[in-house]
């Protein structure tokens, strides 16, 4: 997967304007060229604490297309993770509960979004405006950013506290966001199983057969969910009684800024800016509430 990995610009300095000898230029070429090694081994040495952990392993089915890697160690993962849970401020009151069918509930984990500034996200009828981002979550972003080549400018905070709370059956597919950016899901905390299952497959009166494809997200990995993946699939994080620890998990995002950049955006996927097909969906009697993994 190395072309997730992005090496740095050369760097160096220009002479075109100094006044030497020819045996002085010489040594400044010798020179420079020794500066330019440096920092390159600087830089590759920088993208190898963010890539080199472990390859990318490539999950791959029909419509289903996902890289997934350890990210962190062990020993930083335990810090990004003891970091986030002094950090983060979640939900609460009426932004800590889902309608479903008339009726209010509690969601069953806790959530916060942060973001650029002024960043509005709308997910499952309920917008919410982005928290500024905090020094960790920074951190981690321009890490994931390193890794992938990727850019993102929202993240949506996912906190189970242990294997009860769970997220249902959804698709992250609202159409603010960049169809050409991946979701970048970073999991912190206790491992739980992550199950992809297809759109044509849900349900008693699924109209084909298509078995669903389980992962393990554990302490410090990355997933990456590139396109075509939430138009034909659904993801669910299920409950597991027997997960006593909590979970972190961080989902990156593009969020598009306005109408016109979603269309260039569109056309450039190759994808269709007019209607959407409707897809019917299962009711959530898993209490969706909000999209992440």
């Amino acid at each position: 997967m190395e072309k997730f990995v992005i090496r740095g610009q050369n760097r160096c300095s220009c002479t075109d304007d100094i006044r030497t000898s020819p045996r002085k230029k010489t040594k400044l070429r010798i020179d420079e060229k020794m500066k330019e090694e440096e920092v390159d081994e600087d830089e590759d040495a920088a993208l190898a604490e963010f890539s080199h952990p472990v390859p990318w392993q490539k999950i791959e089915a029909e419509g289903l297309d996902v890289d997934y890697a350890l990210l962190f160690s062990k020993e930083e993962a335990d810090r990004l993770f003891k970091q986030l849970e002094e950090e983060m401020v979640y939900s609460t009151g009426e932004e800590a509960k889902v309608q479903v069918f008339g009726k209010v509930y509690n969601i069953p984990r806790q959530q916060a979004t942060y973001g650029d500034a002024g960043l509005t996200y709308t997910y499952s009828g309920v917008t919410r405006s982005a928290c500024l981002w905090t020094p960790t979550l920074e951190y981690i972003r321009d890490v994931v950013t390193k890794t992938t080549g990727q850019t993102f400018n929202f993240v949506l905070v996912n906190r189970y506290k242990d294997g009860q709370d769970h997220i249902g059956e959804h698709r992250d597919d609202e159409k603010e966001l960049d169809p050409l950016c991946p979701i970048a899901s970073v999991s912190l905390g206790a491992a739980r199983d992550f199950i992809f299952r297809h759109r044509d497959a849900r349900g008693k009166q699924s109209c084909r057969k298509i078995e669903p494809v389980k992962l393990e997200l554990t302490h410090g990995s990355l997933l990456l969910m590139n396109q075509p993946t939430n138009t034909f699939w659904y993801h669910s994080l299920p409950v597991r009684k027997k997960v006593l620890l909590p979970r972190i998990n961080l989902t990156f995002r593009r969020i598009l800024l306005d109408n016109k950049k979603q269309e260039v955006a569109m056309a450039r996927h190759g994808l269709s800016t007019g209607p959407v097909e409707q897809v019917p969906k299962k009711p959530d009697y898993g209490l969706n509430g909000s999209q992440g993994p």
